[in-house]
């Protein structure tokens, strides 16, 4: 349905548009949130840091000698480990804040 302008027959108020806009800006911010780089590289480095310290625990003799006498893969296991919790520790004291809402009507300076 459209007028002789070619727009729909659909007006939207004010209120519809700010309350759409304030919706979206909600989802935006948590969308944000989840996908945060430092919680992804964080758990990714907590999982795989898990699983080459049980690794590392259980290796045999021979396996630690093949690396000069070094449980490399425990002191790597242990570093993971250790990055991947300072990653989640920094999203949890500096979490993302929330957008910041632009003002309408406000100019841009050039």
């Amino acid at each position: 349905m459209t007028d002789d302008s070619g727009h729909s027959g659909f007006h939207y108020s004010e209120q519809d548009v700010h309350r759409e806009v304030t919706e979206l800006e909600g989802k935006s911010a948590t969308a944000a949130r989840i996908f945060d780089l430092r919680r992804i590289i964080g758990g990714l480095f907590v999982l795989y840091g898990i699983i080459v310290t049980i690794t590392g625990i259980t290796d045999s003799q021979a396996e630690i000698d093949k690396a000069q006498g070094i449980n490399i893969n425990l002191w790597t296991g242990i570093g993971m480990l250790l990055l991947g919790v300072f990653f989640l520790v920094w999203l949890w004291l500096r979490p993302t804040p929330p957008p910041v809402p632009s003002v309408e009507g406000e100019k841009e300076v050039e």
